[in-house]
C-alpha cells in the first residue's frame, strides 16, 4: 500500500504559517532542521525529546491564523503585526524601545500610535491572542497526529526563560525542554538571515538568560557551526527530511484527505467570513466530480486540491478579506497573489504537489483574464474547471463582510450566467448545480450539542457578540450566554478561534 510521509505534510503546513507570519519562505523549515541538529549533535536528547523537537519546530507557528481577525481590527495588518512580533524582546529595555521605534512601520504615519496601542494592549491582548492559538494548536497538532509531548510544548512557544511570556507567563525549567530548544533555534535563524553566523552568536548570547535558557544558550555557542550546518544545505526540505527521527512517520496514502482538513482549518481560521470555506468548497467538488464522470481516485485527489485551494491567503492581510467596501488596486494586486502562494507550497512538497496545478487554478476562467496565469482554463481538466465553479458557488452561499449570503437558486443562476459569458465551464457549473441539490441526510450532531446550539456556536465562531447573535436568532442575551455555557463544556472548547476549530472538523457551517 502507497505511504506518505506526514513529515511532508507537516513541512506544507509550516511553509504555510510562514507566509501567514510574514516571515521569509522556508523559515520554519530551516528552524526545524536547526533544532533538530542542536538537539541531538549538541544536547543527545533522547529520541523522544528529538521527534518532539522536531514536530514542534516545524509547527510553532500553527495557530497563528487563530486570532488574525481580531489582530487586523486593531493594528491592520495583521501579517506584518506577526513579523514584527518574532523579533520584539520586551525583556531588553534598551533593544525594546528601539524595536517599539520602528514598530507599526506598515501603517506609515499611524506607526507611533500603532506601538503605543502595542504598549497598552499587549497585556490583555495577547494572552488572549497566545491563549487562543494555543488551543487551536492543540486541537489541530491531535488531527495532525503529533505526539502528546508536541502537542503540551506548542503550549509554550511564545513563553520566556525570565518569566515574561505569554500567556501564563512560565518560567525556567517549567518550560519544556523541545520548546526551550526551539525557542534557540528561532532567533537563530532569523539572526542569521540578517547577519550569518556572527549574527546569530550574538543574538543568542544577547537573549541568554532572558527570553532564552542560558545553559542552553552556552551550548549552542559553543559550537554554532555544528548547529547552524544545515542551513549550508541549499534544499530545506531535503534538510528537514534527512534530520527526520527514524522510524519516519508515515500513513496510507488514504489519509491525505484527512491531513489536508487540517491544512483547510488552519487557512479558514484567517477570517471569520471564511470559517468551513475550504471544507464547502471540497464538498461541492467532490460530489460534482463523481456527478460528473471522475473515477474514485480522481474525486479523492480533486476534494484534497479543493481542501487546499486557499492555502495562500494567509499571506494577505485579514483586514483585505474582511473588508466590507471596495477594494483598491494596490489590494487587488495582493489578492491575486493568492493562488500564486497556494502554487508555492504545494509544488514544494513531494506529497502534495501533484494537487499544485488543481489547486491553484481556481481563479482561471474559460476565456482567460483570471489569474495568477491569466490563461484559458478551458485547456485545464475537467476537475480543476470544477473546482473553480465550486469555489465560485460556495462564496456565493456564504456570507461576506460585504453582503449576504445567497440562496442557492439564486447562486446557481448567477453560476449559470458566468457558463455563458465564458468565465466558467457549462459542464463543470452543470455539475456543481446538480451536486448543490442533491439532498442532505439528516445529521447527527457531535458532542450532545443541539440544533439550536449549533446555531449559537457557528454566530460565536464568526465573532458575533451574545447581543448580536440574540438579535439574528430573536432570543435573550441570557439565553445566548446559557447556551454558549453548555457549548463550552460540551466542546471542551473555550475561545471564539477553539470552537471555529470544533465547527469546522465537524463541518458545522453553512
Amino acid at each position: 500500500m502507497q505511504k506518505i510521509r506526514v513529515a511532508e505534510v507537516l513541512a506544507a503546513l509550516s511553509l504555510t504559517t510562514d507566509v501567514a507570519a510574514g516571515m521569509s519562505f522556508e523559515k520554519g523549515l530551516r528552524v526545524c532542521a536547526v533544532a533538530t541538529a542542536f538537539a541531538d549533535s549538541a544536547l543527545g536528547v533522547d529520541s523522544v525529546t528529538r521527534r518532539v523537537v522536531f514536530e514542534v519546530a516545524l509547527l510553532r507557528s500553527v495557530g497563528c491564523t487563530s486570532f488574525a481577525p481580531e489582530l487586523a481590527d486593531v493594528f491592520g495588518d495583521d501579517v506584518a503585526f506577526q513579523a514584527a512580533l518574532k523579533r520584539l524582546d520586551h525583556g531588553d529595555e534598551a533593544v525594546f524601545a528601539s524595536q517599539l521605534r520602528t514598530f507599526g512601520d506598515w501603517a506609515g504615519a499611524e506607526g507611533p500610535r500603532l506601538a503605543r496601542t502595542f504598549v497598552d494592549v499587549f497585556p490583555t491582548m495577547g494572552v488572549e491572542a497566545m491563549r487562543s492559538g494555543c488551543e487551536t494548536s492543540r486541537a489541530l497538532g491531535t488531527g495532525l497526529g503529533l505526539l502528546p509531548d508536541s502537542v503540551a510544548a506548542l503550549d509554550d512557544v511564545y513563553e520566556r526563560w525570565d518569566g515574561r511570556g505569554i500567556p501564563e507567563g512560565r518560567r525556567g525549567t517549567q518550560l519544556s525542554q523541545a520548546a526551550r530548544i526551539v525557542h534557540i533555534a528561532e532567533q537563530a535563524v532569523l539572526a542569521h538571515d540578517l547577519g550569518g553566523e556572527p549574527a546569530a552568536v550574538f543574538e543568542i548570547r544577547r537573549r541568554s538568560g532572558g527570553h532564552l535558557d542560558p545553559d542552553l544558550a552556552r551550548a549552542f555557542v559553543a559550537d554554532t557551526s555544528l548547529a547552524l550546518k544545515p542551513l549550508e544545505q541549499p534544499n530545506a526540505l531535503a534538510a528537514v527530511l534527512d534530520l527526520e527521527p527514524v522510524p519516519h512517520v508515515t500513513v496510507p496514502f488514504g489519509s491525505l484527505p484527512q491531513l489536508c482538513a487540517v491544512l483547510a482549518q488552519v487557512v479558514d481560521l484567517k477570517s471569520r467570513w471564511l470559517l468551513g470555506h475550504s471544507e464547502h468548497v471540497a464538498t461541492l467538488a467532490a460530489d460534482a466530480g463523481a456527478l460528473a464522470g471522475l473515477d474514485p481516485a480522481a474525486v479523492s485527489e480533486l476534494r484534497c486540491a479543493a481542501l487546499v485551494h486557499d492555502l495562500g491567503r494567509v499571506g494577505i492581510p485579514t483586514n483585505i478579506w474582511d473588508r466590507s467596501g471596495p477594494l483598491g488596486m494596490a489590494e487587488v494586486e495582493k489578492v491575486r497573489m493568492h493562488t500564486y502562494w497556494t502554487h508555492r507550497i504545494l509544488e514544494r512538497v513531494p506529497a502534495l504537489a501533484g494537487l499544485a496545478p488543481t489547486a491553484s487554478a481556481h481563479h482561471e476562467r474559460v476565456e482567460g483574464g483570471g489569474y495568477h496565469r491569466g490563461d484559458p482554463s478551458r485547456h485545464l481538466p475537467i476537475a480543476a474547471r470544477i473546482l473553480a465553479a465550486a469555489d465560485v458557488f460556495a462564496a456565493l452561499t456564504e456570507p461576506r463582510a460585504h453582503r449576504e449570503a445567497y440562496t442557492v437558486p439564486a447562486a446557481a443562476d448567477l453560476l449559470v450566467q458566468q457558463a455563458e459569458t465564458g468565465g466558467l465551464d457549462r459542464e463543470a457549473c452543470a455539475a456543481v448545480i446538480e451536486a448543490a441539490g442533491l439532498p442532505k441526510p439528516r445529521r447527527v450532531l457531535p458532542s450532545g450539542l443541539t440544533e439550536r446550539e449549533v446555531e449559537v456556536l457557528c454566530l460565536a465562531a464568526r465573532g458575533l457578540s451574545n447581543r448580536q447573535i440574540g438579535e439574528r436568532l430573536s432570543i435573550s442575551n441570557r439565553t445566548v450566554g446559557h447556551h454558549l455555557a453548555h457549548i463550552y463544556d460540551k466542546t471542551g472548547r473555550r475561545s471564539r478561534a477553539g470552537v471555529a476549530v470544533f465547527a469546522m472538523e465537524h463541518r458545522l457551517l453553512p
